[in-house]
Order: C-alpha cells, then sequence, then structure tokens
C-alpha cells in the first residue's frame, strides 16, 4: 500500500502548491474553520457541489492529500492524464462501483484523505440549494471509523470574488451502530446550517446562491 500511496500521491504534491497559489490570487477564496481538519488519521471531506472547482477549496485548506471521487468519463477525456496523476478515483455513477469504493476505503483504512459530494453530482435544478444525499460518505465512515468535516462552497467563481467562501463545520465520527438514514440527515442539517451561515456574511439570499449555479452550468455545460 506505502508504494502505491506514493504514487498516487506524487502528481498531488507536485501540482497542488502551484494549484493553490493560482487560485488563490484568481478567485480570492475565503476560507473559514479549516483549522478543524484532523492532520492525521482517516477523513471524508464532504461538500455540497456547485461547481467543477469545488474541490480545489478544499485542497487549498489542507495540507493532506485529499482522492477525490470523480465520474469516470473525465478519467476517458484529454484530461485524463491529470485525473490519474492526482490520485483522484474513478466513479461509474449509473452503476453501483463496487470497485471505487473498494479503493476509498483502502484509503481510508490507511489513514488517508477522501473528498465526496455526498449529492453525487452537481446541484443543476432551480429550487434547491441541496439535493438528497447518497448513503456513500456515512456507510464509508461507519466501515472505516473515519471522521467525517462537513464543509459547503458557496460564492460565485470570479476573478477576485468578494464572495466566494469554503467554511467547515464539526468533525463527526459514525459509531458500529448508528442507523445510518439518521446519520445521513444530521449531514445534511450540517451543510445546509453551513451553507446558511455563509450566506449572511455574504448578505446573499438563497435564491441568488441557487441562480449563481446555473450560471455556472451555462458556462460548463459539458460538465
Amino acid at each position: 500500500m506505502k508504494k502505491d500511496k506514493r504514487q498516487n500521491e506524487l502528481g498531488y504534491i507536485i501540482l497542488t502548491p502551484i494549484m493553490r497559489v493560482l487560485f488563490r490570487l484568481w478567485y480570492n477564496p475565503k476560507i473559514i474553520n479549516k483549522k478543524v481538519i484532523p492532520k492525521e488519521g482517516p477523513i471524508i471531506i464532504a461538500c455540497n457541489h456547485k461547481h467543477i472547482y469545488d474541490q480545489c477549496l478544499a485542497i487549498m485548506s489542507t495540507k493532506r492529500p485529499i482522492h477525490y471521487m470523480a465520474k469516470k468519463e473525465y478519467f476517458e477525456g484529454n484530461l485524463a492524464w491529470f485525473f490519474k496523476l492526482v490520485g483522484c478515483i474513478s466513479v461509474d455513477r449509473q452503476n453501483h462501483d463496487k470497485n471505487a469504493t473498494e479503493k476509498a476505503i483502502n484509503i481510508l483504512n490507511n489513514n488517508g484523505a477522501i473528498g465526496i459530494f455526498p449529492e453525487g453530482t452537481r446541484n443543476k435544478t432551480y429550487d434547491k440549494i441541496l439535493l438528497d444525499f447518497k448513503f456513500g460518505t456515512v456507510s464509508m465512515a461507519q466501515k472505516t471509523n473515519a471522521t467525517i468535516i462537513p464543509c459547503c462552497v458557496t460564492g460565485d467563481y470570479k476573478f477576485r470574488s468578494k464572495n466566494l467562501i469554503i467554511r467547515f463545520g464539526t468533525p463527526f465520527k459514525v459509531s458500529k451502530n448508528e442507523n445510518l438514514e439518521r446519520t445521513n440527515k444530521y449531514l445534511y442539517r450540517q451543510i445546509n446550517r453551513l451553507i446558511n451561515n455563509n450566506l449572511y456574511i455574504s448578505k446573499r439570499t438563497i435564491q441568488e446562491e441557487i441562480n449563481s449555479h446555473n450560471q455556472d452550468k451555462k458556462k460548463n455545460k459539458t460538465y
């Protein structure tokens, strides 16, 4: 595992410092409460999903390599080399991808970090700030004793943005006898609360935030 881990994280270690600098200079994001991210042990960073760059904000918030679960289509296009190089996990969203789940669990069992969007896809609706959550996040946390760190991204991906924010909430674990449906609802409420906290300090309404989702959607039609 140690050899595989070094191979999977080498590209991440090389590329992410450059990405952090460029992303900060261009988008000017605000990072809130990153201190809650554990420096060691298995963790799952669970975030809402509004834009193709959402994972970049989480990557900027910790020095730990984060293996993001990404749809398999990314591994078949011109940027396939990039997703492989930074250690992303290919996921077949049309089927129950046991192979992807096993890879993620293996990383967590070796005290690694996984990044997940519990909604399962980017939010492209016109009336919901959050889609219903899949059970993958809480299920993997229960199986591996990983700590879940809820977080949210709000605001606009614009040059020197004035409202682009990632906020981290209180980490928690899922006990072996915990009801996953109840825990999944708890995770949903935590991320929803974080979104509302961001909107409050940004002086932005929920509808304005939803509208920004759809503006991004029009700009990224293939995503």
